[in-house]
């Protein structure tokens, strides 16, 4: 039989599940096959098919003072390149100092007397044994090794110019922070850009160039901004048409709100991506001195108008630097995190996680410095924290977009502390938590009620500390559910005594209700537990094949129930 063929094959026992077999190898061969060159579709970056390819990067420096890709004194470059796959990310964010590209002196010295200029001498050992082939390159030439091992293991590539003068980024006093500073000629600048853009236009796996990181200091501008990014975009797009073109906004990549009334005007279209960087700290330890609900509010408030809009305008955004204490200790960042994967799942946006890096040759003076922030530990041999990234693994794989049509639009319910959406093992069992790829299809009505798509059964409040279930009576206010708290992602409903309770998970990751918590000012409380995300999906999972048997179980039931009075 013909390759394929035996799909079309009619199976009349296979029933949905069939349907599903096919939605599930369709979005499959959409992941797997992601033709370049990419262009963008309104906010969606799609391939040549047109289809989208969603970036889920993990951010690789290479712009410190040793002007090397971290970590090949622990690893062979394509053991990196293959655990950045086996993780989950299909993208890297390769950061790069301009004066590799525009220095010759710089980027004509060997990676070997590189470290010795820095004393660096077990690095020099670890580098000799794990990568011999680069030891001995121009540091330019290793640049190019680093990127051709993650184009040969089939990882896309955002090259990122995230300084002038390689060292640690950043400070408004660095001298790299915007154009005209001590290390920033615009001029020198854009010759980088057209350099690394002319170096890698045959490399079909480098899909985008980010021109500048966190632009930020005493000259940032306005005016400068539209003359200098307008002028690096035609430079990088003449020299390479094949590349997306990122653009960062000011303040250190949190505020593109200027571009809200002025379009940036460029000669080409389709091309063009923002970008924006949020972290816990940047709003200091807010989380964790102010009530979780009320920083997430005005967070996302503020997000959404100095950068969030552009999605709204027909832009990609590029979520291109977040991040964690890989520890779990921090409870700002804990809390942050907590907001920026609602966030982000409900706009089911483009990003790169800072970082991959779990230790430095050398930052900031210090010699083999750990990075908490890194997925890597300390060797580079290990995941830091495994569960945090099975929890960011929901957010490798599209929830909608050009090309996953799959089935009707239709609603999941997400929960952002665990990476888990709401699924139905069975109509007589509590909801639970699972893989969002397994999650039950809801549909959230004008009246507020929250349903199984296609069904009669609606979610229903029954007491204070049982579980949630289902029903087909959803008249009644224990069927209504409101999004409260300044947050949004509280889902509340009344009891048949009028007190309010909250959507909940319990130990075992049932759905169950408690009383509404951390809704008034209290600094202490965490309302991680009850914040739920209501999504929008076109993807086939697995709870759609079991839909009909829903109904089914509906009718049989009304059928006995009928019989019984005659």
């Amino acid at each position: 039989m013909p390759p394929l063929q035996i799909l079309r094959k009619k199976n009349d026992n296979m029933g949905s599940s069939s349907i599903f077999f096919l939605c599930v190898l369709s979005s499959f061969l959409l992941y797997v096959a992601m033709p370049q060159p990419l262009s963008t579709n309104s906010r969606w970056v799609v391939n040549e098919s047109g289809q989208r390819v969603k970036l889920a990067c993990v951010n690789w420096v290479a712009h410190l003072e040793v002007v090397v890709a971290e970590g090949l004194n622990k690893q062979p470059v394509d053991v990196i390149s293959k655990g950045i796959l086996d993780m989950g990310f299909n993208c890297v964010r390769l950061t790069w100092p301009l004066f590799l590209f525009t220095n010759d002196t710089l980027a004509s010295i060997t990676v070997r007397q590189s470290f010795k200029n820095l004393g660096l001498v077990e690095s020099i050992a670890g580098l000799q044994a794990n990568n011999p082939s680069i030891i001995d390159l121009s540091l330019i030439n290793a640049y190019q090794a680093v990127v051709a091992s993650l184009a040969n293991n089939n990882v896309m590539i955002v090259l990122d110019n995230q300084i002038s003068k390689p060292g640690w980024c950043c400070s408004n006093s660095d001298g790299n922070g915007f154009f005209g500073d001590q290390y920033f000629n615009p001029d020198l600048w854009i010759k980088g850009l057209t350099k690394v853009a002319t170096m890698f236009k045959g490399t079909k796996n480098v899909v985008a160039m980010s021109l500048r990181n966190e632009l930020r200091g005493p000259k940032q501008n306005v005016t400068d901004w539209y003359r200098y990014m307008q002028k690096g975009a035609e430079a990088v797009h003449a020299a390479n048409p094949n590349v997306l073109v990122i653009l960062s906004g000011l303040n250190y990549d949190k505020d593109l709100s200027f571009i809200l009334n002025k379009p940036v005007q460029l000669t080409f279209t389709n091309k063009l991506v923002f970008e924006v960087h949020w972290y816990g700290f940047s709003n200091g330890k807010e989380w964790e001195t102010s009530n979780p609900n009320l920083v997430c509010g005005q967070v996302l408030g503020n997000l959404m108008g100095n950068a969030g809009f552009v999605l709204g305008q027909g832009f990609p955004l590029f979520v291109s630097e977040f991040g964690v204490d890989m520890r779990g200790t921090n409870v700002n960042d804990n809390r942050y995190f907590n907001c920026f994967m609602g966030w982000a799942a409900e706009y089911d946006l483009d990003w790169a996680l800072w970082t991959l890096a779990g230790s430095y040759y050398l930052r900031e003076g210090v010699v083999g410095r750990n990075e908490y922030y890194g997925v890597l530990d300390w060797n580079w041999c290990d995941v830091r924290n495994s569960s945090f990234l099975q929890r960011l693994s929901v957010l490798q794989s599209p929830f909608r977009g050009p090309g996953y049509d799959e089935i009707r639009p239709h609603k999941v319910i997400f929960h952002p502390m665990t990476g888990l959406c709401i699924q139905r093992k069975s109509f007589y069992e509590p909801l639970v938590l699972g893989p969002c790829s397994e999650a039950e299809a809801w549909t959230y009505t004008s009246r507020k009620t929250i349903t199984i798509k296609g069904t009669y059964f609606c979610l229903q409040a029954v007491e204070l500390g049982l579980p949630a279930k289902l029903g087909v009576i959803c008249s009644y206010a224990n069927s209504k559910w409101e999004t409260i708290s300044e947050s949004k992602m509280h889902l509340s409903s009344n009891l048949e005594d009028g007190s309010s309770v909250c959507l909940d998970i319990d130990s075992n990751h049932s759905i169950v209700t408690f009383a509404c918590k951390c809704l008034h000012r209290n600094s202490t409380c965490d309302p991680g537990s009850q914040w739920f995300k209501i999504i929008d999906s076109t993807r086939c999972t697995s709870a759609m094949k079991s839909s009909v048997g829903i109904v089914s179980t509906f009718y049989f039931m009304a059928k006995n129930l009928l019989a019984s009075f005659s």
